[in-house]
């Protein structure tokens, strides 16, 4: 007989229990894996709770329940991937409707929301949202949907989230934040008063770079039902077996991001104290200008960093093929360390001149800070910048001419 339920569980428990121990045959601790496309009715017109998986599934519910409750939200959409749950927010738009989004966000999303707007299914309006005036005009002229990202991929720009909800609840509009970045171990932009947030499950929350999934959160039980609607209607649910993946990650989310920041304070240190290094974006360092927003809205900085290379473009090749303990690949929240170089890989959708306008230059590095031991990884780092600072040796065959 399942035990009644006589506590609230504080977040950390959350992400560990939920869906531990549940009612079944055998006592067994781990949830089972619901791996069918169908379910079979109790007899003729007479379905189970679960019919078919594209619209319902024990593991994908249990997963979404553990994202929603973590959220603080009224229930939680679980989707194929992260740009599959941005595509199932902008069902929420009709045409003629407007999109207020960050003109500094994802090359996905940019991409996403641009082909959208071109193929008139809505109207997308790019805001610099460290602009105070130009998201007070933005939002005053009442958009259906306002897409939030802090902190922001790839330059860690941070938004005021209250501040925002604020002018979005007086306007009539829907705040939309994205909070891959952070996970809400470290952020939780319903408390903060968002409609909706955002996660690629891929990232912090699965943990381990062996899915892909998505999530929209939603803080209203009757918009939950309606993005569980479209997700349905399109096909966009996630996989069982990412699903199960997922919530076993969670399980350790909250010890992972401790781990995770450690490691990138000891890689702040250095990059902001390396001469290799012209600029460090991070949100803990005191002189970025969100820095203050940060500390209030969010329970830690993150393990995000970009930074530029002293010297221009002309040593980025040079840098990452010199690292050894960060993998050169996309997507980011894994265990692993990983680093981007955004003009050629995350953000190449964009064009060069909608990135020239979000701040993205050329030279620009983005690191995802894994857990690995911080020796290791700033020894990795110290010698790659160290590398760019020493001259190209000529060739033997050279140097015997001369």
């Amino acid at each position: 007989m399942a035990k009644e339920k006589r506590t609230t569980s504080r977040a950390r428990t959350t992400a560990v229990r939920t869906g531990l121990g549940g009612a079944n045959d055998h006592g067994a601790v781990a949830p089972p894996l619901h791996l069918t496309s169908t379910f079979t009715y109790e007899s003729f017109g007479v379905p189970r709770e679960h019919d078919y998986t594209r619209t319902s599934n024990p593991t994908r519910d249990t997963l979404g329940q553990a994202i929603a409750d973590l959220e603080s939200g009224a229930g939680a959409t679980v989707t194929s991937s992260g740009m599959s749950a941005i595509t199932l927010v902008c069902h929420l738009l009709e045409r003629g409707d407007v999109l207020a989004a960050p003109h500094d966000c994802y090359g996905g999303t940019h991409r996403l929301l641009t082909s959208l707007h071109a193929r008139g299914q809505f109207e997308v309006q790019f805001v610099d949202f460290t602009d105070p005036g130009q998201v007070r005009d933005a939002i005053a002229a009442g958009p259906k949907l306002v897409l939030v990202e802090t902190p922001s991929n790839p330059l860690l720009r941070i938004t005021d989230v209250k501040a925002i909800a604020a002018l979005c609840q007086e306007a009539g509009s829907l705040l939309a934040v994205d909070n891959t970045f952070l996970s809400p171990a470290l952020q939780r932009p319903l408390e903060l008063g968002a409609d909706l947030v955002i996660h690629s499950t891929t990232k912090y929350l699965n943990g381990h770079s062996d899915i892909v999934g998505g999530a929209v959160v939603a803080a209203d039980p009757g918009l939950h039902v309606e993005l569980q609607w479209w997700a349905n209607c399109l096909g966009l649910s996630g996989a069982p077996f990412d699903s199960y993946m997922t919530l076993r990650g969670i399980r350790t989310l909250h010890a992972r991001m401790r781990a995770h920041e450690e490691n990138t304070a000891a890689v702040v240190a250095l990059l902001a104290s390396h001469p290799g290094v012209s600029s460090v974006y991070y949100p803990g360092l005191t002189d970025h200008p969100g820095h203050e927003i940060a500390a209030r809205q969010q329970k830690g900085f993150g393990a995000m960093v970009s930074f530029e290379l002293a010297g221009g473009t002309d040593r980025v090749g040079k840098f990452l093929d010199s690292l050894e303990h960060f993998f050169v690949a996309e997507s980011l929240g894994g265990v692993e360390s990983l680093v981007a170089h955004p003009a050629t890989m995350t953000h190449a959708s964009m064009d060069p001149l909608a990135r020239k306008r979000a701040g993205l230059s050329d030279s620009l590095i983005r690191l995802s800070v894994g857990i690995e031991d911080p020796a290791d990884l700033i020894d990795d780092l110290t010698r790659a910048l160290d590398q760019l600072a020493r001259p190209t040796p000529i060739p033997a065959q050279l140097t015997a001419t001369r």
